[in-house]
């Protein structure tokens, strides 16, 4: 029976849509040939001569972010400050920072900024607390753990002697902990 638009409903059409489905369900592999290139391809690795490629294994001692992770925790951002300084890792470093804001200028001006302070070698990483409260309390206040509003970077010059302090205001976003200059 013909229908006013001339179109005609055909029953292989549901077929048709099976089909299509199951091609596009065909999984990806991502595969390593023993010279270390990598190939994408539907088919098992072994098919072309090549291994599964794992994921990276996790760190031994289980303390180590994740790649692209940020720190959630302030200790692990004082473990991450602590790396890139030590590896002279001012990319590690510029991961840390909250650049939120910045204009490419500023941005050219404070890569410079860090570069400088992930030459310099590491001291210590200090705490900054908010100022202390009024002085003329004569009894003792109950103990609060507070939270740093900063982190000092102790750190020497080129010569080894000469004192270098860098303070690094904290920030808190999207659940993880950021630094600023």
């Amino acid at each position: 029976m013909p229908h006013a638009s001339g179109f005609r409903p055909t029953p292989l059409l549901p077929l048709l849509a099976l089909a299509a489905c199951g091609a596009a369900s065909a999984q990806v592999h991502r595969c390593v040939a023993a010279d270390g290139s990598i190939a994408f391809t539907d088919r098992r690795c072994q098919d072309i001569g090549a291994v599964e490629r794992l994921p990276p294994a996790a760190a031994a001692d289980g303390n180590r972010l994740r790649r692209n992770a940020c720190p959630r925790h302030l200790q692990d951002l004082v473990y991450e400050l602590t790396t890139a300084i030590d590896n002279n890792d001012v990319n590690r470093l510029a991961g840390l920072y909250q650049w939120t804001g910045l204009s490419t200028r500023s941005g050219y001006a404070l890569m410079q900024r860090l570069e400088a302070i992930a030459r310099r070698p590491l001291v210590d990483i200090v705490p900054v607390y908010p100022g202390a409260a009024a002085a003329d309390d004569y009894f003792a206040q109950t103990t609060v753990r507070r939270t740093p509003v900063g982190l000092r970077l102790e750190q020497t010059l080129a010569n080894g002697s000469t004192p270098s302090h860098t303070v690094l205001e904290l920030r808190r976003a999207f659940g993880c902990w950021w630094v600023r200059l």
